[in-house]
């Protein structure tokens, strides 16, 4: 990448899958349907991911995307599915160039398909120019290393595991926790200090009812044209799937690197977009990798996951959360362990902390934020923070082994400071981890609760803050007097 302004050229286009092949020579001698794939045979001068219509014999318009070249033969697949489809009568037209789609503000504030198709009952959305929606990994020399926070108003998140300007924090959840409840509630949420800041929601393979959850619960947000959705149901067809975080970032990158705005990019749930990557995998009859899914998963992956960052001579930035679901909690599972090989930490909800009554369910021993220590601190939080963060991450780690001793000899069998560390432990989980389903919390009040939980520890245990922030900030010091 040598700028990101070459990424775009060209005219606006009427919508998102714009006729873009007006003119061009048709091709009918169709050889194969094969699930969402489309077989032709007989074609000369047509590249990997060039953008085709195909015209059915009733007059219907279909959209695909070019898989593989052999020779002669293209495999296409078909954006809307292929069914009800013959091979007699259909006439296939190349566009010559990848999918490209409208970009530009006219996107906040709508509410479409996983295709960019409107599902507001407004117009296509237009744009001043278009990029393709393969897009590109930043180039590691363009970077700007990440330094802002991103403030989710959610405490267990700001205070232990910072999201940064620029990084992809993923989300690890387990079917059945509300994992998409805590997505919304970020992108309802967020801010980033102080300045323009936007955010685009994909959803893939959402039911009906938590595709209305999402829209209900980002209505606000919407209304003040500050979001893009991008709603992609589980009935919908399942190339539809791939395409949708691919438009979501190409639309974020234009807010950011041109017009200037932060944007945060909520991909939700990555595991459904894995399994669309595998369908397709098995219908072009590749050989499977781990559990089935293709070899090439990791590189697809971070052809997504590296479109966020912080480019140099900018002021935007794009920030990545990815959602995924563990199945059967495994996060050896290939999904989550490729995620976590790219991405730059990870949140991870737990059924067990759920259990007791938690929201949001995360487990913070196992859940970083890897570039924490570069957007957290002083001149970007709180002088604090950092320390406070540490302080209650190694208190919890301590107050879980006390929790299993007392299991083990009963609680009058402890020492005082082991049973403090679980007074301690509750206190955290009820009044810092716990947090209603629409609470905005301020980073002064979040860490202020932390510091109200460590008061509950010897002052002796509380090794890794300092005296002057001890007399500051802990309740009941001389300083707090």
């Amino acid at each position: 990448m040598t700028d990101t302004t070459q990424r775009t050229s060209g005219r606006a286009e009427p919508g998102p899958l714009p006729d873009q092949t007006a003119g061009q020579i048709s091709h009918g001698d169709v050889r194969e349907l094969r699930g969402p794939l489309l077989v032709l045979g007989d074609v000369d001068g047509v590249g990997w991911d060039e953008f085709a219509t195909v015209d059915l014999a009733d007059g219907q318009e279909r959209h695909g995307l070019v898989l593989e070249v052999d020779h002669d033969l293209v495999t296409l697949q078909v954006l809307e599915s292929t069914d009800g489809m013959t091979p007699g009568g259909i006439r296939v037209r190349f566009a010559g160039r990848p999918l490209h789609i409208p970009v530009g503000a006219d996107w906040l504030g709508r509410v479409c398909n996983g295709r960019g198709e409107p599902l507001d009952g407004g117009p296509p959305v237009t744009g001043t120019a278009t990029m393709p929606v393969s897009g590109w990994p930043l180039n590691p020399v363009h970077r700007e290393p990440p330094q802002e926070p991103v403030l989710t108003g959610i405490s267990v998140i700001d205070a232990l595991t910072t999201l940064v300007q620029g990084q992809k924090l993923p989300i690890f959840s387990v079917p059945g926790l509300p994992h998409l409840t805590l997505a919304t509630q970020i992108a309802a949420q967020a801010t980033s200090s102080g300045k323009s800041f936007r955010v685009v929601f994909a959803a893939m393979g959402l039911t009906h009812a938590d595709i209305a959850y999402v829209r209900d619960r980002l209505e606000e947000r919407s209304a003040a044209g500050e979001l893009v959705l991008l709603l992609n149901a589980a009935d919908d067809p399942v190339i539809e799937r791939i395409l949708t975080p691919r438009i979501a970032l190409t639309i974020a990158e234009h807010l950011a690197y041109t017009e200037g705005h932060d944007v945060l990019v909520i991909m939700s749930d990555m595991t459904s977009y894995a399994e669309a990557v595998r369908e397709v995998s098995a219908a072009r009859r590749e050989i499977p990798a781990r559990r089935g899914y293709p070899g090439y998963l990791y590189s697809d992956l971070a052809t997504l996951y590296e479109r966020c960052g912080r480019v140099r001579g900018r002021n935007g930035s794009v920030t990545i959360v990815p959602v995924l679901t563990m199945p059967a909690g495994d996060i050896t599972h290939p999904v989550p362990d490729l995620t976590g090989y790219i991405t730059e930490g990870q949140v991870v909800l737990s059924a067990e902390i759920e259990a007791r009554g938690i929201y949001p369910p995360v487990d913070v021993l196992s859940s970083l934020s890897r570039l924490m220590r570069s957007g957290a601190g002083k001149d970007r939080t709180r002088e604090d923070h950092l320390d406070v963060a540490a302080q209650v991450v190694a208190a919890m780690a301590h107050a879980r082994q006390a929790a299993e001793l007392s299991e083990l000899v009963g609680a009058a069998a402890l020492s005082e400071t082991d049973r403090s560390y679980i007074t301690y432990r509750t206190l955290v989980e009820e009044k810092l981890l716990n947090q209603g389903r629409g609470e905005l919390r301020s980073l002064e009040d979040t860490l202020g609760r932390a510091w109200a939980a460590l008061a509950a520890l010897p002052q002796q245990e509380l090794i890794m803050l300092s005296t002057e922030f001890l007399d500051r900030y802990l309740p009941g010091r001389t300083g707090q007097q």
